[in-house]
């Protein structure tokens, strides 16, 4: 936690990243997680408070952006069960162009910057194009699984969190291997295209998911409303079927 002096919304979404990552160290433990996708994975940030919270498992981390995919493939340099993959994950195989920004943000996309995101943070005005591999992930399944049984798939694709779940085809259905689903939904949207919250949340139920959990993820300023949130969602029971363990 920062000290005093320190920026009070800083701290607060501190607070919610740490609430939300014990909830994850919880659930990986509870669900036997034994392979974690970590789609959207900038510079490791995620992957590394996993390792730090324990997890010892096997993780695949996916970021097109040159940038920040450089730092993510030296996070991971010596960690022999963390494999980086240089494509985006979508609903159709082919290549897409990605606007990218430097190489410490977070915000590179596949989608334009709503005039929302460009108010919010200049930098995404400011972006380069590179034109990125997209590939669905239920492609590249055989090639990933080595006898994965339990998987979370975690999703921060910056406003493209939909298409890549929809890529996943039956891994995410029921009897598929996905256990868990991290995924960041918009209030907010600084992208244009983006699904709300509602809507989101409504096509992952459709398929089965019930929600576990929301964390803040960003907050405007001005008016103290929040921007995006991370879901964790969890599989639905079968009709007539027990319970998730520890329920």
């Amino acid at each position: 936690m920062s000290g005093a002096g320190a920026d009070p919304l800083v701290q607060q979404r501190e607070r919610c990243e740490q609430t939300r990552d014990a909830h994850l160290r919880w659930l990986v433990d509870a669900l036997g997680v034994d392979l974690v996708l970590d789609v959207g994975a900038n510079r490791g940030q995620f992957a590394q408070a996993l390792r730090a919270g324990g997890y010892a498992g096997r993780l695949v981390s996916f970021e097109p952006a040159a940038g920040p995919r450089g730092l993510l493939e030296e996070a991971a340099a010596g960690d022999a069960h963390w494999e980086v993959r240089g494509c985006a994950l979508g609903d159709a195989d082919g290549e897409a162009v990605l606007h990218a920004v430097d190489a410490q943000s977070e915000l590179g996309s596949l989608r334009a910057a709503s005039d929302f995101g460009r108010a919010w943070k200049d930098v995404m005005a400011q972006t380069r194009d590179e034109t990125v591999e997209v590939r669905r992930l239920d492609g590249l399944w055989p090639d990933l699984a080595r006898g994965a049984a339990r998987v979370l798939l975690k999703l921060d694709t910056q406003g493209f969190d939909l298409a890549a779940f929809r890529g996943a085809g039956d891994l995410v259905e029921s009897g598929g291997p996905v256990a868990a689903v991290l995924t960041e939904v918009a209030c907010l949207p600084i992208y244009d295209g983006v699904p709300t919250l509602p809507e989101h949340l409504a096509e992952l139920e459709r398929s089965g998911w019930a929600l576990a959990g929301l964390y803040p993820v960003s907050f405007d300023r001005p008016t103290l409303r929040v921007i995006e949130l991370d879901a964790v969602l969890v599989r639905e029971p079968a009709a007539g079927g027990g319970t998730h363990p520890e329920g």
